[in-house]
């Protein structure tokens, strides 16, 4: 008999009816029952840090917040419940490798998740490294109801919250009012007409649009704004995409600090 994943894990679970594996996006999903599913969020940084070789020189610490952040608002953005985190270093545990802990811990207090929040990981403690280079993992729950993706609706408006920001051409700060903070990113969650949420990664806007839409079987209408570069990278997940009513628009605009602006509108 071939070995498979999916035969591993049934042969673990002892179930023919419950276990499967797929991928949904940029997430790996693994349902457990007919309820619940396992979803996994990974990401990875290289060049970027306090290092010699490093290209965008950054403290150590901010490199951990950034690392984490995009595998955290994945998780989130899908409506899943982080479980623990992961980060997987390529330098020892020396002032370098516990400042990028501590970045990686208080970006997950930012989101909400405290000091008992499980953080596990690896580093790099026997071959000399001179470029900072960072693995992150989020490992989270979900019941099968509260997924989000692919829950565009028609006449939804797409919506970009954020910039899109990303070395080496722009400086990424933790302060900078145009990127997506973490209790933005709580705010809109709780906001009743938003409904599919994507963080942009490196694809840039119109790319992730044309994934939302794709992905509820409509199509996305990018006609109403001229003012963000809809190709560029976003990087560190400095902007989501929504889409929401427009009274969800209204909510956020009322809300929210970081700057809002519509896109267009979700079509058949």
């Amino acid at each position: 008999m071939e070995i498979t994943t999916e035969t591993i894990y049934r042969s673990i679970l002892n179930k023919e009816q419950d276990l499967f594996v797929r991928t949904v996006r940029d997430l790996t999903m693994i349902r457990i029952s007919n309820r619940h599913s396992v979803v996994i969020a990974v990401d990875s940084d290289g060049g970027i840090g306090p290092q010699e070789g490093d290209v965008v020189k950054v403290p150590a610490y901010v490199s951990g917040r950034f690392a984490i952040r995009v595998p955290l608002l994945e998780i989130l953005a899908s409506g899943a419940t982080p479980l623990c985190a992961f980060d997987m270093l390529t330098t020892p545990m020396n002032e370098i490798g516990k400042e990028i802990l501590r970045g990686v811990r208080d970006e997950l207090k930012a989101a909400g998740f405290g000091e008992n929040f499980i953080v596990s990981g690896s580093t790099e403690d026997n071959v000399p490294t001179n470029m900072t280079g960072i693995g992150t993992s989020i490992v989270g729950m979900i019941e099968h109801t509260s997924l989000r993706i692919g829950t565009a609706q028609k006449d939804d408006i797409l919506i970009c919250v954020g910039k899109p920001k990303s070395g080496p051409d722009d400086e990424v700060r933790l302060d900078d009012p145009e990127i997506l903070s973490q209790e933005s990113m709580k705010t809109l969650l709780q906001i009743e007409g938003v409904h599919d949420i994507l963080p942009v990664g490196s694809h840039g806007i119109a790319y992730e649009a044309r994934m939302m839409a794709e992905s509820a079987g409509l199509q996305a209408d990018l006609t109403e704004n001229k003012v963000l570069n809809t190709r560029k990278s976003a990087g560190p997940s400095t902007c989501v995409l929504l889409a929401c009513t427009r009274q969800a628009h209204l909510s956020l605009q009322e809300h929210i600090w970081t700057p809002v602006y519509r896109l267009g509108i979700f079509k058949d």
